[in-house]
């Protein structure tokens, strides 16, 4: 692929973007149609009501992040061969980290799993009363919501080294390169008020994540419409000529 990809890496770059595309879209479902329509904040028991009254699309929001943590792999794999011309081991860092961050969040699903199965009426919950397993499931809600947190940590790091490559790289707009730092910082800034000031980190929330969206979307854009300057490439990745 490697060969495949020095030769011609538009075709893999606008994949790479249209996968990087469904990633957005689909974080947006989940977010934005699913559990921000279903959880109540501060109300364990009205969010079990409305989990309980619609869990196909509880359960269709939990695979719409998995399908997105999926497509993360030929982001990644495409994202390190882009930038492996500019710095061989911070691109490979840069994979490596992303990896990490998508295998956190795939794990962070289970908990999204748990209010199905508290709220099933199961026989074998009957120690516990109704109140009880609507807390545990609001519980396990937000124990997700720190996770996630947890795993835009590794995310903001990546984004950080991923834009200084891209703004490095000469065949890449460096606007892009910008773009990716500032979502980084957005990523890394709300993880950490999640984890140290949760009060802080609500009154930021969600626009401190304003501009990883509009750096994020705006980049996977360019991929699918423009990809690399063919010239610059070429040039980037020409073998040095022999003396």
């Amino acid at each position: 692929m490697r060969a495949s990809f020095d030769r011609s890496p538009q075709f893999y770059i606008r994949l790479a973007g249209v996968f990087y595309l469904a990633i957005i879209l689909l974080g947006l479902f989940g977010e934005a149609f699913v559990r921000a329509k279903l959880v109540v904040s501060g109300d364990p028991a009205a969010t079990a009501q409305a989990i309980s009254a619609s869990p196909l699309l509880w359960r269709l929001g939990i695979v719409g992040d998995l399908l997105m943590h999926v497509f993360d792999i030929p982001v990644i794999v495409v994202l390190y061969l882009l930038l492996k011309p500019v710095n061989k081991a911070l691109a490979l860092f840069t994979a490596y980290i992303n990896l990490i961050q998508t295998a956190v969040l795939a794990a962070n699903k289970l908990s999204l799993l748990v209010p199905l199965y508290l709220l099933d009426g199961s026989p074998s919950l009957s120690a516990f009363s109704p109140a009880q397993l609507q807390a545990l499931s609001y519980v396990a809600i937000k124990a997700h919501g720190y996770g996630f947190g947890v795993g835009l940590i590794f995310f903001g790091v990546a984004c950080l080294v991923r834009g200084y490559l891209l703004f490095q790289s000469g065949y890449v707009p460096k606007v892009f390169g910008f773009l990716m730092v500032l979502a980084g910082f957005s990523y890394l800034i709300n993880s950490f008020a999640l984890l140290l000031a949760p009060a802080l980190a609500s009154a930021l929330f969600p626009g401190i994540l304003l501009p990883a969206f509009i750096g994020e979307l705006a980049f996977c854009l360019w991929m699918i419409v423009k990809g690399v300057n063919l010239a610059q490439w070429q040039q980037r990745v020409a073998p040095a000529p022999c003396n």
